[in-house]
């Protein structure tokens, strides 16, 4: 639609205008009069299906996309107001995510609205003025930024779906990878393992306390030894210099002073903010976001009618400023701080070689509104972080800090000022004082020196300051060249080399920026995913991988080494910018088909090997002999079930068309073991295919010799019924795979003793079956327990239970179990009986005369 049919549509009828939250609507909704209506979308209303990719791979990649969940009545609502309205302005945010969501508004709006026209309108910020003139100047939806964010999601999607499941049959506890998030997880634990495999290194270092009265004694630091760097890295090299400094007087040799001037830092973008609030205010990514977004649509602050939008968008990677905000920002400071820190011409900072579209930094929106007239409408961290947004701003609009700095070299001299022998060395020692000339942008930032001198010259980096008390200035008084000083004290420090930093969530964030990977708009995801699913830890400021991270990183890295590489994620994310600014002439389906090509091969590469053939058909082959399978299992999400999943592998082998894996195989070997009571010689058969190691599947003897006697024990006639019961729920868990304890084993041999003489046959079924029982060891029938039980049933007082050492003893419930132990088993242990016997005698009042045994 050209400019002119644009704002005619724009001037005519009732107007519905569409963006994300509903706070955002209540903010622009003030500003405009009542021929509009503003109505909020609540964030995405279209997205892929849940539950299936959503991606076609055969056919060009088109997406298919459903009604995000939960969204049908505010679609429906939207549709209404579409058709009620004679124009729709689409007011999503101004990047990739917004213009996506702009585009997604319209596919589902268009039946309804029919052929009223659909608006597409950008502000930066969310004021008054700003607002009015992005409607007054209305375009269209940009389908390049359209065709990367659905290019990103449709890879993302690819990589997740296609990926995620391996991880998760392949790592306990692991849930997803991510093309991003694995990627940054991987910087984290390979950071980790060189903190791990680091030696620290000794060094020395050396300097003196040298004094000229009446001033106070400065250190000047040991930097050459004989015209080399002093490096000292054994503790008899160290003695022998700091005696050597002892006898020395140092003399000026030289005295340089230089002006130095440094540059304030860019105002903020994305990435920046976030590491400045986590360094400075500790504050997360998510929580710095979560707290600009509310900045930037809008808070109630007084004087302004309704809320209104302190700062501007707050995802963005360009430190582009509006001439009207930095002409704002330069009377401010004149007005303010005077004409000295205005600059003769504004400072202009140049974004990164990827930074997307002519976005404006995050600025206030009123440099006027600051800080401290905001401290009673704004909640203590929602302040901290407009402050810190302030000052970084007005500061970039400001002139450069000045300051001197004086460098001074000392030489080591015989104190009778005596030429040096041959064997002594020439020493050297430096010393450094800076003074501020210029306080420039100091003046807002308000920084000390040493952190003024560590920034980088107006690069957007975060200030690395080195905390070494021998990188201080020195406060030194005046002095010329030949001057000799005092040595005060001599100083020697044993020093190790250090392993690198642990990464903050702002040097990651920092790291992932200056790699390229991932955009302003995913950095705080991108944190909060790795920590979410337990592949990170915060630890104070730090992030340490746990061993689940490392776990799926090294997987990943095994399988997928190219996917999840930092160049080829820098390299995508190139391809989509390209994309999204219309250099990349290929468009969305080259691009993903390019990637396709190379993410199928990757996939392929890294599956599991096939498996045998000829094992395959053995194990499935024993396994035709299993008639009763294992019930199905739930553990949390999924279900086990094994004669489903062994029926799987068997159509799956039986039709030829893909190849049982070594994975699949394991799982076949498992089912077979569990099972191995139904499978007629199971060791001869297949048991050569288990690994040596595993002890269950080569050595079957022992469950095989309890099966036999549970055989047994259930053709004795009589047996009770609850032993009966117990006997047969152990064989069923045989005959199902699932292995017996060592308590259910020495169960059913406790029973199998006890009733060997009335298994009918038992000696000749004992030599069938290849089980040595020695029939005259036999213990003889015993009669005692079985009296001292019936006994004991008549006591009606028990005495109470009692604590002692800890434990507490109660008779009764003691009684009980004894009782219920024999019934099932049909004995006790020699020390049960004997306890048995003392209770009788304890409790002997109370039982009928003549029903214990004799000598009771």
């Amino acid at each position: 639609m050209a400019t002119a049919e644009k704002q005619s549509a724009a001037k005519a009828g009732k107007h519905l205008l569409v963006v994300e939250s509903p706070h955002k609507a209540q903010t622009i909704g003030k500003f405009l009069g009542k021929d509009f209506q503003v109505l909020s979308s609540m964030g995405h209303v279209r997205d892929l299906p849940p539950h299936d990719l959503g991606v076609d791979l055969d056919g060009g990649f088109g997406l298919t996309y459903e009604v995000t969940p939960g969204k049908a009545k505010t679609v429906g609502q939207l549709r209404g107001a579409a058709k009620a309205a004679d124009v729709i302005y689409l007011a999503s945010d101004p990047d990739r995510e917004g213009e996506a969501i702009a585009w997604h508004l319209k596919e589902l709006l268009a039946s309804a609205a029919g052929k009223k026209p659909f608006l597409r309108v950008k502000y930066n910020e969310i004021t008054p003025r700003a607002v009015k003139a992005a409607i007054a100047a209305p375009g269209d939806i940009d389908m390049n930024l359209v065709d990367a964010q659905q290019a990103r999601r449709a890879i993302d999607r690819i990589v997740g779906y296609k990926v995620s499941p391996f991880v998760r049959r392949r790592v306990k506890g692991g849930t997803s990878a991510g093309r991003v998030q694995s990627v940054a997880l991987r910087l984290v634990c390979e950071r980790e393992a060189e903190i791990r495999a680091f030696n620290p290194v000794a060094y020395w270092v050396l300097g003196a306390m040298l004094e000229k009265e009446p001033a106070a004694p400065f250190f000047a630091k040991l930097v050459r030894i004989n015209d080399k760097k002093a490096e000292i890295g054994t503790e008899e090299e160290a003695r022998r210099i700091f005696a050597e400094m002892n006898s020395r007087r140092f003399v000026v040799e030289s005295v340089n002073t230089r002006e130095i001037t440094r540059h304030a830092l860019p105002p903020f973008i994305t990435s920046s903010l976030q590491r400045a609030a986590s360094s400075v205010l500790g504050m997360t990514p998510g929580r710095t976001m979560s707290i600009a977004q509310k900045l930037y649509e809008g808070v109630e602050v007084g004087d302004s009618g309704g809320p209104v939008g302190l700062i501007t968008y707050m995802r963005t990677d360009g430190t582009f400023v509006a001439r009207e905000a930095q002409e704002a920002a330069l009377d401010y400071i004149s007005a303010n701080y005077g004409e000295a820190f205005r600059p003769e011409r504004p400072n202009l900072y140049r974004s990164g070689a990827s930074a997307q579209e002519a976005h404006e930094a995050i600025r206030p929106t009123d440099v006027t509104r600051t800080p401290a007239s905001l401290a009673n409408y704004l909640e203590p961290q929602e302040l901290k972080l407009y402050d810190l947004i302030w000052r970084r701003f007005v500061a970039s609009q400001m002139t450069g800090a000045k300051f001197s700095q004086r460098t001074v070299i000392f030489d080591g001299a015989r104190p009778d000022g005596a030429p040096l022998g041959k064997d002594e060395d020439v020493l050297t020692l430096s010393a450094t004082t800076t003074d501020v000339v210029f306080q420039g942008f100091m003046k807002v930032m308000a920084l000390d020196i040493k952190k003024a001198m560590a920034m980088p010259d107006g690069k957007d980096a975060e200030v690395q300051t080195d905390d070494d008390e021998d990188a201080q200035d020195a406060v030194m008084p005046p002095l010329t060249e030949g001057e000799r000083l005092k040595t005060a004290q001599v100083k020697s420090t044993r020093k190790e080399t250090k392993p690198p930093p642990r990464f903050s969530e702002a040097s990651l964030i920092d790291t992932l920026e200056k790699n390229g990977i991932g955009r302003p708009s995913t950095y705080a995801t991108i944190m909060e995913t790795i920590i979410k699913h337990g592949y990170v830890v915060r630890e104070r400021k730090t992030l340490s991988p746990t061993p689940l991270g490392e776990e799926v990183v090294s997987l990943l890295v095994e399988k997928f080494p190219a996917l999840f590489e930092v160049g080829f994620t820098a390299n995508l994310e190139e391809d989509l910018d390209k994309v999204a600014d219309g250099s990349n002439k290929v468009g969305y389906v080259a691009l993903m088909s390019d990637f396709y090509d190379k993410f199928r091969l990757w996939l392929e590469e890294g599956k599991d090997p096939p498996a045998n053939v000829d094992d395959v058909k053995r194990v499935l082959d024993a396994l035709v002999d299993v008639k009763e399978w294992a019930p199905a299992e739930k553990r949390g999400r999924r279900t086990y079930d094994d004669h489903r999943l062994a029926t799987s592998l068997r159509l799956q082998f039986e039709s030829g068309e893909k190849p049982i894996s070594a994975r699949q195989f394991t799982a076949l070997l498992g089912i077979a073991r569990r099972h191995r009571m139904q499978i007629a010689d199971y060791d001869k058969r297949i048991g050569s295919l288990f690994p040596e190691d595993d002890n269950r599947s080569r050595n079957p003897e022992t469950p095989k010799e309890t099966y036999h006697k549970l055989e047994m024990l259930l053709t004795v006639p009589g047996i009770s019924e609850r032993r009966n019961a117990f006997l047969n729920s152990i064989l069923s868990q045989l005959k199902s795979g699932r292995n017996l304890s060592v308590r259910q084993v020495a169960a059913v041999d406790e029973i199998f003793t006890a009733s060997f003489a009335d298994i009918p046959d038992g000696e000749a079924l004992a030599a069938k079956y290849g089980i040595k029982v020695d029939a005259s060891s036999t213990p003889p029938p015993d009669t005692e327990t079985p009296a001292l039980l019936k006994a004991l049933a008549d006591v009606k007082q028990w005495d109470p239970p009692a604590q002692r050492r800890g434990r507490t003893l109660d008779d009764k419930k003691f009684f009980e179990s004894l009782r219920d132990q024999f019934q099932t088993k049909g004995a006790l242990s020699v020390k049960q009986r004997s306890a048995l016997r003392s209770m009788a005698k304890r409790y002997a009042s109370q039982l009928p005369p003549g029903s214990l045994p004799s000598g009771e």
